[in-house]
């Protein structure tokens, strides 16, 4: 009898192995390395080439930039805000955000809580954390009325003030919304 069962018995293993070798193909292999591509490029870092001159002389337009994805929490896939956020911009930061369905990447030069101090004796400008930031007449309007960034926003400006459209001319911007740090160009 104990023939018999260890004949089944290895009857059963080489059927088991015969139905499990199919997964080790290559095509598996394919198929899961394109899974974890675009989970990485969805969720985690991404490229993208920069258009524009509002960034330079710091990431010139034509240049290639790799976001964090994951620097300030879970982006929604194919979305524009964070699904999960476990971190704010710091002051510095390059972020990516969208403004009008396009991508923007632009510099936080304030977060929630910093005193904006305006002026308008010498041309329109606006002092935040000891930098002087350049304002047209239209900016100061919309902007003048604002004594410190409101709870869960930052001042976002591009580099190049003379070519950037930025937080001056649309007003704050939710961290909600910023969808990752630039982290090397």
């Amino acid at each position: 009898m104990m023939e018999t069962e260890k004949k089944i018995h290895q009857g059963d293993e080489k059927e088991i192995s015969k139905k499990s070798g199919g997964f080790t193909s290559p095509l598996l292999f394919i198929l899961l390395g394109l899974v974890a591509g675009i989970g990485i490029k969805l969720f985690c870092v991404d490229i993208l080439k920069v258009s524009g001159s509002s960034m330079s002389p710091a990431i010139a337009s034509g240049s290639h930039i790799l976001i964090n994805k994951l620097a300030f929490g879970v982006v929604q896939p194919f979305g524009d805000e964070l699904v999960m956020q476990w971190k704010e911009p710091n002051r510095g930061d390059v972020v990516l955000y969208f403004y009008h369905n396009k991508a923007v990447i632009k510099r936080c030069v304030a977060v929630a809580g910093d005193r904006l101090e305006f002026s308008h004796d010498f041309g329109y400008s606006l002092a935040v954390n000891e930098k002087s930031i350049p304002l047209q007449e239209a900016q100061y309007q919309k902007l003048k009325h604002n004594q410190q960034v409101p709870p869960g926003m930052i001042l976002a400006v591009g580099d190049n003030y003379n070519e950037s459209v930025d937080s001056r001319d649309y007003g704050f911007v939710s961290v909600k919304n910023v969808l990752g740090r630039i982290i090397g160009k």
